[in-house]
């Protein structure tokens, strides 16, 4: 071993260099360590003979560059699966091939906050990542690119095959089973629907897994919003201690509450609603001939969630409740969106009361808030308001319709004025409803009724929501709002062009207003291609989103939004609670002095409503496709709600439920995707298949499991345009493929940036 170096500078035991490698936020090579330990040429011979016998002992591990690291550190850059929100709302992560039966538990890594303009980091999500150490099992990542999806865990149902354990994806995208090696089962029995994770390694044939949670019998009815649950990694246990709180809650004292109990308030919802968070009443405005006083009652939820306590945490990590046909996975245990913090009838409950003065053209005045107590006067439904509205009253409704309802419609009016002047976004595309029977089974999908009762709420509660953000600006107080961003030039320029084919126009350069999207909407009703148009539009539109930045609501033409009517179902709306509590000191509950960063919260609450839609649509699309499952081979007719280079989405008008037409089973020939124009043409019959068209279809395939629906076109369908329809694309059109194919197969992938065919073998230039 080399001599120490002469130096006045005690020369580093092996110990200080384990500290100081151990220690640093980032690997460390045998240069760093000299330059912090001030080693000369003979020190470095020294360090070298150390950091070997250090690695020899296994104190250290080498990585790439010659760079050194406590054994079991992680790579600087490394991909990365989003786990989840901690009790902190900080987001974590793990590497995504970590063993944990052979290194134990993984390291904490936390994630910085994404670029600004940048969509935030979900549960699922896969990164390649940058890593800096922050102490000993201990990281920060910040975001390189994302990665596309490959999910660590894995749903399916257990079959057995040949003996050999097998597990059939839930993933409609999954293109094969995977295999259970012998004593991976984890107990589960053929037919049950289970948790897996793949297994390292990379041998030929089908992927391996090992059962890690048997979830029950696939055939339980329940079965198909619990695959969604798990699927999308909703939260659906609470902690003991927020159940304990929750249990523990009791009635409201009056206190300084103002009393509202005298007022015949009334809340309207579904026939299915089991929470009641908001209560409606109005009455003309004596001081203003025309006007109207509008007065919306909402749960005080933030009487019983106080910031940080158990329930607030639970609240915040979900985000919002989500609605299944068959259950809810609620934001609040039940004790308390069931219970205290529902505005039952015949009821005290507190709320959070905005009074609303509007004028005779709808316009708000001025808005009062203030904490109360209520008691509702009727629980009614859309149905029942509408009925009684149109002359059909029953026991409940006759004694409310002349001073109760009348008004309510009276001030409807008023703001459905407002609304039309505004020139609010006016896109109507039917939602499906799926109907449980007592077994739990579907008994009927049908198109949701929309009726006026239904938007007189809407117009009520939007303007509680703007008077809330217009209170919390006033006394200039965090706001979280509810916000909308004009489209992009890309989407517009797209829209347009897709337009220009049914003959409208969108005048390009001017600046986009709601009321623009409202004539064309116009343009096309009661034509062929309404509905077509209904969904270029709504694809055009920006992601609305929460965040402390204000741009204003472009879809519904206002400058300031929030959402203060659902805090028993939305996170959001209890933030804006608080900040109002607060700024009217109105007692305890308040928004705390030092909160959370508003816009990592919005962020996060974005996340949570996306994964709750996303796991809604799920549910019932395999709903609907076990309702239709026995009726394989029998038709339908249905319009075209997508077109891509592998195929044709369809919408089946009476249910609503969608499928694919993949691109080999059209009649046989070469067929051209034009993304510009949203169609398919055929190069040697003509045949055009164009979005909106509608079609009659064949059901050949549907897999409750996955959701997926499989249909073929009667009569070949589409339209003609005769013959060889080579060079008769509209200008500007911008056509993927290329080429003979069989089957009706469209070509393999377009390499061109401009999306022209390419001869095989000759790669696109630039």
């Amino acid at each position: 071993m080399a001599k120490p170096p002469k130096s006045n500078r005690p020369f580093p035991t092996r110990e200080e260099i384990l500290e100081f490698i151990q220690s640093s936020p980032k690997r460390v090579g045998k240069r760093e360590i000299a330059r912090a330990f001030k080693l000369g040429a003979e020190g470095k011979v020294m360090l070298r003979e150390i950091l070997k016998d250090l690695e020899r002992d296994g104190a250290l591990q080498r990585g790439r560059s010659k760079r050194f690291a406590e054994p079991g550190t992680l790579p600087e850059v490394t991909v990365l699966h989003i786990t989840g929100i901690d009790a902190e709302g900080e987001l974590m992560a793990r590497p995504e091939t970590w063993d944990e039966d052979a290194a134990g538990p993984p390291p904490a890594i936390y994630m910085a906050a994404e670029r600004k303009g940048q969509p935030a980091l979900g549960t699922g999500d896969r990164v390649l990542a940058r890593l800096e150490r922050a102490g000993r099992g201990l990281y920060q990542g910040r975001t390189i690119r994302r990665l596309p999806s490959a999910p660590s865990a894995i749903m399916g149902v257990y079959r057995e095959v040949g003996g050999e354990g097998r597990i059939e994806s839930t993933d409609r995208r999954a293109k094969q089973d995977y295999v259970v090696p012998a004593g991976q089962s984890g107990g589960a029995k053929a037919g049950d629907l289970v948790r897996a994770a793949a297994l390292p390694g990379k041998d030929l044939g089908l992927r391996k897994a090992k059962v890690t949670d048997v979830l029950g019998a696939m055939d339980d009815p329940k079965s198909i919003s619990l695959i969604a649950i798990h699927e999308h990694e909703l939260p659906s246990e609470f902690p003991a201690e927020a159940l304990d709180q929750a249990k523990t809650a009791g009635p409201a004292p009056l206190g300084d509450r103002v009393d509202l109990r005298s007022l015949p308030l009334v809340t309207i919802d579904g026939a299915d609603a089991r929470d009641f968070d908001d209560a409606v009443f109005a009455e003309p405005d004596p001081d203003h001939p025309g006007g109207w006083h509008l007065v919306v009652a909402i749960a005080d939820v933030s009487w019983y969630v106080r910031p940080g306590d158990a329930l607030d945490r639970c609240a915040y990590d979900r985000g919002n409740s989500v609605y299944f046909p068959d259950r809810v996975v609620p934001m609040l245990p039940e004790e308390l969106s069931n219970g205290w913090c529902s505005l039952k009838p015949k009821e005290d409950r507190p709320c959070l009361a905005a009074h609303l003065w509007i004028d005779g053209d709808g316009n708000l005045t001025r808005h009062r808030f203030e904490r109360a107590m209520m008691r509702s006067a009727a629980r009614l439904t859309y149905d029942q308001v509408q009925a009684a509205r149109d002359g059909r009253t029953d026991d409940v409704t006759d004694v409310l319709t002349k001073d109760v309802i009348a008004p309510l419609y009276g001030a409807y009016a008023a703001l459905s004025r407002n609304r039309r002047a505004r020139g609010v976004l006016d896109l109507d595309l039917p939602e499906r409803k799926v109907i449980i029977n007592d077994r739990g089974t579907v008994a009927e999908i049908a198109l949701r009724e929309r009726f006026d009762s239904h938007r007189l709420i809407e117009e009520f509660m939007i303007t509680a929501n703007v008077a809330a953000a217009e209170a919390l600006e006033k006394k200039s107080l965090p706001c979280m709002y509810r916000i909308h961003d004009q489209p992009s030039p890309t989407k517009v320029a797209g829209l347009s062009d897709a337009l220009e084919t049914i003959g409208l126009k969108i005048a390009k350069g001017q600046v986009m207003q709601s009321s623009i999207f409202n004539q064309i909407l116009t343009k096309a009703k009661g034509g062929p291609f309404e509905r077509m148009v209904q969904e270029l539009v709504l694809r055009s539109q920006a992601q609305a989103e929460y965040s402390p930045d204000n741009i204003g609501h472009f879809g519904l033409a206002l400058r300031r939004y929030c959402h203060f009517t659902s805090p028993i179902r939305r996170y959001s709306d209890l933030l804006v609670h608080r900040a109002l509590i607060r700024g009217g000191r109105m007692g305890d509950g308040a928004l705390e002095t030092d909160h959370k960063d508003f816009a990592e919260m919005g962020q996060h609450l974005s996340f949570t409503e996306r994964r709750a839609a996303a796991a809604e649509r799920a549910s019932v699309d395999r709903f609907t496709t076990q309702f239709l499952s026995d009726r394989v081979g029998a038709t339908f007719i249905g319009r075209i709600n997508g077109v891509t280079r592998f195929g044709l989405f369809i919408t089946l008008s009476d249910t609503g439920a969608d499928g694919l037409i993949p691109i080999r089973s059209l009649p046989d020939d070469y067929y051209i995707h034009d993304e510009a124009h949203h169609r398919l043409r055929g190069r040697s019959n003509g045949k055009t298949y164009v979005l909106g068209e509608a079609v009659e279809v064949r059901l050949v395939e549907a897999r409750p499991l996955t959701g997926g629906m499989i249909f073929e076109l009667m009569d070949g369908g589409g339209r003609s345009t005769g013959g060889n329809a080579r060079g008769r694309f509209t200008p500007g059109a911008r056509p993927t493929g290329g080429g003979r194919k069989k089957s009706g197969r469209s070509g393999g992938k377009d390499k061109s940036k401009k999306g022209r065919g390419k001869k095989p073998g000759k790669p696109a230039r630039g």
